[in-house]
């Protein structure tokens, strides 16, 4: 027999060990910490009915909010405008990454990196990674900073927390 519920998280049916009972699991399907609630062998755990309003309302919200974050994002002003980088220049001019760059002006070059590699434009992304690499152990002190959550970027809001820590994790390999 095993203990039977669903996921807080991905409302995902879960089966765990009878052994399992009142501990913390992880979720196979969406990987969240969960509680697996105890049970007497052979009881079976009452679920609360979904409420159908309740979920579309929920779905409403959640959509809402991505719009709304959407239209913030395409508020703000962006850096470069329509995969612009500042390789693009004419040939007696030095990029500005050879004289140094501030860490305000860092973090936008990590930011706009990251989000060309979220949205597959390779090329632009390897143009903006030139203009982070020399400044290596700035940009891995910000990237830590992003990915530990303590510099929250709009831009980024959109791509999946897997995704993007996976796309950290690649940039700052290339600064060792």
């Amino acid at each position: 027999m095993s203990i039977v519920f669903h996921c807080e998280f991905c409302n995902r049916k879960i089966e765990a060990p009878d052994d399992a009972g009142d501990k913390w699991l992880k979720c196979p399907a969406c990987h969240n910490k969960v509680y697996v609630p105890g049970a007497k062998r052979g009881e079976e755990l009452k679920l609360a009915p979904i409420d159908e309003e309740d979920q579309a309302r929920q779905e409403e919200l959640l959509a809402e909010t991505a719009k709304v974050r959407q239209d913030i994002l395409l508020e703000r002003d962006a850096p470069y405008e329509s995969g612009e980088s500042e390789l693009q220049s004419d040939e007696n001019e030095v990029p500005i990454a050879a004289f140094g760059t501030s860490d305000e002006e860092l973090r936008k070059n990590i930011v706009i990196y990251l989000r060309e590699m979220a949205n597959g434009k390779l090329e632009p992304a390897e143009q903006t990674a030139e203009l982070i690499v020399p400044f290596a152990q700035k940009a891995v002190d910000i990237l830590d900073k992003i990915a530990f959550g303590e510099i929250l970027e709009p831009e980024l809001g959109d791509i999946p927390s897997q995704v993007l820590s996976g796309l950290i994790r690649d940039l700052r390999a290339r600064m060792n």
